[in-house]
């Protein structure tokens, strides 16, 4: 909920646009920046030689030589981990004086590479490219106009599919991949719609993160949602900006796509230590909770007494909005908006997060081995219809590739649990 008093509102003009121009101005737009209900449209460029461009890479000589040539005239410091033969750039940029590289004999990984690339550096902004991504045209200047907002220390781009045809696997990524957040911009904050934004492509002020201690050299996974949550939670703003793309080259072959799916999974456990509440798998209220228990009684007192617990829902939100027209009406909107969240999470969390404790009570109760089904094919439709693209995969194909993406996810999650022998990111939590 935003309310804003009648001279804050009247700043707004009528086509919706505030601009900045007094401190009185500031104060609404950062308000309705942080809510969510605003989005920035800034006016002022920092110059694209502010920024220096930092590529960890290993092994990766093929992908390195396409992502260089789309980055001709910029800044770049190329930090090689370790790879197998050193890397030799003159090989294929003609002896650059604007391309350098650092090379660790031992890999360290991604985060200390990109910590190295950033200490070496001198500008104000530093971007991270990985070496299996190539940017497309007009990519950091669109991401570049955020920085005329002090507050903001991180942005990041929408990625897309590099490949998006050659097979099955190349189509669902396309429309599914795990590294793109979507078409809609937003501010980046944990437990929101855009909840972190994957290291593969950022853009950021170099200052900043090192005061901030860089990335944690001691992740191996997880790292990139570890620094969003630390940056976020000492005071400063991330946004995810969709008009900048940078192509990613997925994996696409079966068991690599699905080795790394696990890997993702097991980033959960590290995260946990770190940011317990935030990495939560499933957030929802006792009254959601309660309802979709009754309903899925499958009885008459069942839904009685799924009805009661929506209608109490209601009554409760009623009283926050009893200043508007009809507040029964909007709150009853709300409420009905709200609990078909809650559904999908719950449908979401029981055949991504938590699919070993389905398979179990599935195996003790065929009433439950149905609900459990249903849930899985109307979630999986429900996800093709938010995420489909043109040219991509049908409803049965697509479902199926959905159900082993979350299978290879859970079971990353539950080992990376067991290895840390800690519980904290597979536990719920319940809110008002």
């Amino acid at each position: 909920m935003l309310k804003l008093a009648p001279a804050a509102a009247a700043m707004i003009g009528g086509d919706g646009f505030l601009e900045v121009n007094d401190q009185q101005t500031a104060q609404v737009a950062r308000r309705l920046l942080d809510s969510g209900v605003a989005n920035p449209r800034p006016q002022l460029l920092p110059a694209v030689d502010d920024v220096t461009v930092i590529v960890p890479t290993r092994n990766n000589r093929e992908g390195l030589e396409r992502l260089l040539g789309a980055l001709r005239g910029h800044h770049v410091i190329v930090v090689d981990d370790g790879s197998e033969s050193p890397i030799d750039i003159s090989a294929f940029t003609g002896g650059s004086g604007r391309i350098s590289v650092l090379r660790q004999e031992i890999s360290r990984g991604p985060a200390a590479a990109r910590n190295v690339g950033m200490r070496s550096a001198t500008t104000e902004f530093v971007a991270f490219l990985d070496s299996d991504v190539v940017p497309r045209a007009g990519w950091l200047e669109v991401m570049l106009g955020h920085f005329s907002d002090p507050s903001v220390v991180l942005v990041a781009p929408r990625i897309v599919a590099l490949d998006i045809e050659s097979n099955d696997l190349a189509r669902y990524e396309h429309s599914r991949s795990s590294l793109d957040l979507g078409p809609r911009e937003a501010a980046v904050r944990a437990r929101s719609v855009v909840s972190y934004v994957p290291s593969a492509a950022i853009l950021a002020r170099r200052r900043v993160l090192l005061d901030e201690g860089g990335f944690d050299e001691t992740m191996r996974v997880a790292e990139d949602v570890d620094l969003c949550w630390r940056l976020e939670e000492s005071g400063w703003r991330l946004r995810y900006e969709p008009a900048a793309h940078v192509a990613h080259d997925h994996r696409v072959t079966f068991r690599h796509w699905f080795t790394r799916k696990m890997y993702y999974g097991t980033g959960a456990a590290p995260l946990g230590e770190r940011h317990a509440r935030a990495v939560a798998p499933l957030s929802v209220s006792p009254w959601t909770i309660a309802a979709a228990a009754l309903l899925a009684t499958l009885t008459k007192w069942g839904v009685f007494g799924a009805l009661v617990a929506m209608g109490t829902t209601v009554f409760r939100l009623r009283r926050t909005f009893v200043e508007l027209d009809q507040p029964t009406r909007v709150a009853a909107i709300y409420a009905a908006r709200g609990f078909g969240s809650g559904l999908w999470q719950l449908a979401s969390a029981a055949c991504r997060h938590y699919w070993p404790v389905t398979l179990i009570a599935t195996l003790c109760s065929s009433r439950i081995r149905r609900i459990a089904v249903a849930l899985a094919i109307g979630e999986g439709i429900a996800d093709w219809l938010k995420h489909r693209e043109t040219g991509g995969l049908d409803p049965v194909r697509y479902i199926a590739y959905k159900r082993l993406d979350d299978l290879a996810y859970g079971a990353g999650l539950w080992r990376g649990a067991a290895r840390a022998r800690s519980v904290e990111a597979l536990k719920p939590t319940f809110g008002g």
